[in-house]
């Protein structure tokens, strides 16, 4: 089998948590899919919400499917608040129209991304970006945050049927058994991996990180040259 590879990275990075927007807007700790999706429509040059004529926006539409692995660079990525005006005049009701935003922004994130090469809009995708083509300009979350995608690549995926091994990728947390008797490093959280089809939200699903032995499994892990790997 084959996947498209690259790396993902940029100055700063902000995936707003939705649960928690007074004060100060959270982050979440790494790039989920949904977001990755909407970098690909942007390459692709498909239409977001503003243009929304179905259940999903057309770029979701035709992405869901996508099967994607993200291995983080780091280990974790340093979070910084950010503080800053926005005067435009109707953010803030209050007398000159100045709304005070504090924002915490993932600072340096770099995320290598497999995308398996398993359909039409995947075979799509990997030839825009082997050729660097983009529509849109892609960005981290938000446009003060773009996006730097290099390195791009084919590469060979195979089934690995022997465990034993360390998991690379962020990977479902209920997923894989890791033997947690040696770990060294554990990170977990709930990062949203889908669109509700009622209420077009995001639907969450908890994901690990760490450098135990996975013992067995319940998804298939992926050899990617010198990485275990799982897509989701």
């Amino acid at each position: 089998m084959k996947a498209l590879k690259f790396t993902l990275s940029g100055n700063t990075a902000f995936f707003k948590v939705p649960s928690v927007n007074s004060n100060c807007y959270f982050t979440y700790g790494n790039i989920h899919k949904p977001a990755l999706l909407g970098i690909f429509g942007a390459i692709l040059g498909y239409s977001g919400y503003m243009n929304q004529s179905s259940i999903y926006p057309e770029y979701y539409d035709k992405l869901k499917d996508l099967q994607i692995s993200i291995i983080p660079n780091r280990k974790n990525f340093k979070k910084k608040i950010q503080v800053f005006n926005n005067s435009v005049g109707y953010a803030s009701k209050q007398e000159g129209g100045n709304l005070i935003v504090k924002e915490q922004w993932l600072e340096d994130p770099s995320w290598t991304v497999y995308v398996m090469i398993s359909n039409e809009e995947s075979e799509k995708l990997a030839d825009h970006m082997i050729h660097r083509r983009c529509t849109y300009i892609p960005y981290l979350g938000k446009n003060d945050h773009p996006a730097d995608i290099h390195d791009i690549s084919y590469v060979e995926i195979s089934e690995n049927k022997e465990l034993g091994c360390m998991i690379n990728s962020l990977s479902p947390y209920d997923g894989i058994n890791f033997d947690m008797s040696k770990v060294t490093f554990k990170y977990e959280e709930f990062l949203p991996i889908r669109l509700d089809q009622d209420l077009n939200q995001h639907e969450l699903q908890k994901f690990i990180l760490t450098d135990a032995i996975a013992e067995d499994s319940k998804v298939t892990v992926y050899k990617a040259e010198d990485k275990n790997i799982v897509f989701c």
